[in-house]
């Protein structure tokens, strides 16, 4: 029986309509906080198949991708009927050949992608929202979206048990920052980057945690996703790799970050120092040239091409620098092998892509999981748009009530930086995430 997509009349938020299935393994929300970057909002749920072995994964996708039914309704909607979910950054390690030194106390799968024929989607300026469903599951998923809102069983608020802990404490991390500026000096790369890890236990419903990030945060990619074994909150500025149903391909990276301000001229000052600055420039594009090769593996001859360089993009907690890179594929049936091929984004490696990730994985102490892996979608008519996951929170539970919640922040390292300004930036860069989690949930509080 086809995919059928029909419009819906229903004011509730997508927060709101997304609390009745949140604790629904595979429940997944991209959201775009309403932000001027995002286009459109989705709600997966109840897939049809589920892939979380990262062997071959690619091929994987595709197979399943290719089973289908057919899709009939407006060839506007982006989601027709595909794949979304989540690539851990060690998704990786089904592509390249890599060392395993970091230890990997995460223990959630590699892939988190679901084959899913329900979605729901609606736009983010027109307010438009539309159903996809199998026509024969159509009413019934319906009423599921239109009767009144079921009550929610009583869950345990959410609560940080324990302080934040770092894996690398200030020695620590100016150690590895020595050993990376030996290995810059050395020549095996222009640029690695070097993030730390932050862990808390705690209890109770991450949603509530989620939902209190996406206000401090208004980014446009962000993401939740329950799993059987936990959940992913992301709060993602970057954009990894956008196609449209033509084949035309764009990726954002990010590179180079300030503080936000509270005043405003100081604030505007921040992102003028950061648009001019040499050292960020020169970041930004070490990243940009490892896209473009990335990108030319599978575009057409001559359609790569950077249309913009260093543009200001302003978040609550900080300033970005950031580029856009496009090309042309000739066919959308080489969507997931492009990303593939620019699997992990460049930005939170460095360059060369390959190199980096080796002195990743020797100098942090724990394998990064869902971080700096991707959020994101592949419809069968060849649209998709996939994030890089920064910003992002993994939450495992030992039981029903109670885990740990990690959330990560590095950045990019050069000959010319500065090892206490690259410290503080990792922690400007969760300025709003986990300061706001420790005073609304903290273990002090109230």
């Amino acid at each position: 029986m086809p995919l059928q997509a029909v419009q819906l009349t229903i004011s509730d938020s997508f927060v709101e309509l997304f609390r009745r299935c949140k604790d629904e393994p595979m429940a997944l929300f991209l959201d775009s906080c309403e932000h001027a970057a995002g286009q459109w909002d989705f709600i997966f749920r109840q897939p049809q198949q589920i892939i979380t072995a990262g062997a071959n994964w690619p091929r994987v996708l595709e197979d399943a991708l290719a089973t289908l039914p057919t899709y009939q309704g407006p060839s506007e909607l982006p989601f027709q009927g595909g794949l979304a979910g989540a690539w851990s950054y060690d998704a990786g390690r089904a592509l390249e050949t890599l060392p395993s030194e970091a230890r990997a106390d995460i223990t959630l799968p590699e892939l988190s992608v679901g084959l899913y024929t329900q979605a729901l989607m609606r736009h983010r300026q027109s307010g438009e929202t539309w159903l996809l469903a199998p026509q024969e599951e159509l009413e019934t998923v319906k009423q599921f979206w239109l009767s009144p809102s079921p009550q929610s069983p009583n869950q345990l608020p959410f609560r940080l048990m324990t302080s934040w802990q770092s894996n690398m404490s200030a020695v620590d991390y100016a150690d590895n920052f020595a050993r990376v500026q030996s290995y810059l000096r050395a020549g095996d790369c222009y640029q690695i980057n070097l993030a730390q890890r932050f862990t808390s236990l705690y209890e109770g419903d991450t949603w509530q945690a989620y939902e209190l990030l996406r206000q401090h945060n208004n980014a446009p990619f962000s993401a939740f996703m329950q799993l059987e074994q936990g959940s992913l909150l992301s709060l993602s500025p970057e954009r990894f790799l956008a196609i449209d149903e033509h084949g035309h391909v764009e990726t954002k990276p990010i590179k180079g970050t300030r503080p936000r301000a509270a005043d405003a001229e100081q604030d505007r000052q921040l992102a003028e120092a950061l648009q001019c600055s040499s050292k960020d420039r020169a970041e930004n594009v070490m990243i940009v040239d490892l896209l473009r090769n990335d990108l030319s593996r599978l575009c057409l001859p001559n359609s790569v091409k950077v249309p913009k360089l260093f543009a200001i993009e302003s978040y609550p907690a900080v300033h970005h620098l950031v580029s856009t890179v496009v090309g042309k594929l000739g066919s959308t049936d080489e969507n997931i092998q492009l990303l593939a091929a620019c699997f992990p984004g460049g930005s939170i490696t460095g360059a060369p892509k390959i190199r980096a990730m080796e002195i990743i994985d020797e100098l942090e102490p724990h394998r990064r999981s869902y971080y700096c892996g991707s959020f994101g979608y592949f419809s069968q008519h060849g649209r998709a748009d996939t994030s890089i996951a920064i910003r992002t929170l993994v939450a495992t539970r030992t039981d029903d009530k109670q885990g740990a919640v990690h959330c990560w922040a590095g950045g990019g390292l050069v000959a010319d930086s500065d090892c206490a300004s690259e410290y503080q930036e990792t922690f400007d860069k969760v300025a709003r995430i986990i300061p706001v989690l420790s005073q609304q949930f903290g273990a002090n509080s109230s």
